[in-house]
């Protein structure tokens, strides 16, 4: 007897939904881990199954998984299976932290051990949005924040100043000692208390000089040229979830990003 498709919380395609059905699975596969059926670390049903329940071939079904996999929702694992993506500190390193010491003979990606940076956090207040960060995450200014200033490190030299914008409203319950004793990435922290998992960032750069608070947490001088990168955060929809401000000290690291072509 079939499992019924309502036991892995996924619905049958409906024939006349718009759209290649692959894409449909895709949205319906989207659907159910985003409604927290499966969370972070999960396994999923076998194609097999998951096939069945939707009503679509298994090489449809793949299709719809290849997608979801490129955008790291889900993960495959030789052997094991599928799974819901989680946060750690090699997808930290891996898709969302990007500076790296400056190399006169660069070596290739792959070859490359990179170092995870120690991370201290010397602000965390709540306050209201201003205009810039209300626009950020699409909420009104004056509604409550969470700021948190954090100055990471490698190899010992602090070299990024990144300030951390929240909606209170959105991220609940969000207070300092949580932070400070999260086991992993603040983006793991969102996923397993909040429930958010961040998919994606828009990410636009900039140069500039050094203000007083960098250059107090960097120990530079005042004015001193730096790389400012502006990150907004996105989860399931493109719906943005953080705001963040990284000002680089790129007198010896550089901001390295690896371009791929699907």
């Amino acid at each position: 007897m079939a499992t019924p498709a309502s036991s892995h919380g996924l619905q049958p395609l409906a024939p006349s939904a718009a759209g290649p059905l692959f894409r449909q699975a895709k949205r319906e596969l989207q659907r159910v881990v985003e409604s927290g059926r499966y969370g972070p670390g999960d396994t999923l049903p076998s194609e097999g199954v998951i096939a069945q329940a939707l009503g679509v071939s298994v090489g449809t079904l793949r299709k719809a998984v290849d997608e979801l996999v490129h955008e790291h929702v889900l993960v495959r694992r030789q052997g094991k299976g599928t799974f819901v993506a989680l946060h750690n500190d090699d997808r930290f390193l891996f898709q969302f932290f990007h500076v790296e010491p400056r190399e006169e003979f660069p070596v290739a990606d792959e070859l490359r051990e990179r170092e995870y940076p120690h991370v201290e956090c010397v602000a965390f207040v709540r306050g209201r949005a201003d205009e810039a960060e209300a626009a950020a995450l699409r909420i009104k200014p004056g509604d409550p924040v969470v700021r948190i200033d954090n100055r990471l490190s490698l190899s010992g030299r602090a070299v990024v100043h990144d300030r951390l914008v929240v909606a209170a409203q959105v991220f609940k319950g969000f207070n300092e000692k949580r932070f400070l004793e999260r086991p992993s990435t603040v983006y793991n922290l969102y996923q397993t208390d909040h429930g958010i998992t961040v998919l994606r960032a828009r990410e636009r750069a900039r140069a500039t000089a050094a203000g007083r608070e960098t250059a107090r947490i960097l120990g530079v001088a005042l004015g001193r040229p730096v790389l400012e990168v502006h990150r907004v955060a996105l989860t399931f929809g493109d719906k943005p979830v953080e705001y963040r401000i990284s000002t680089i000290n790129t007198a010896s690291h550089d901001y390295v990003s690896l371009l791929s072509k699907r």
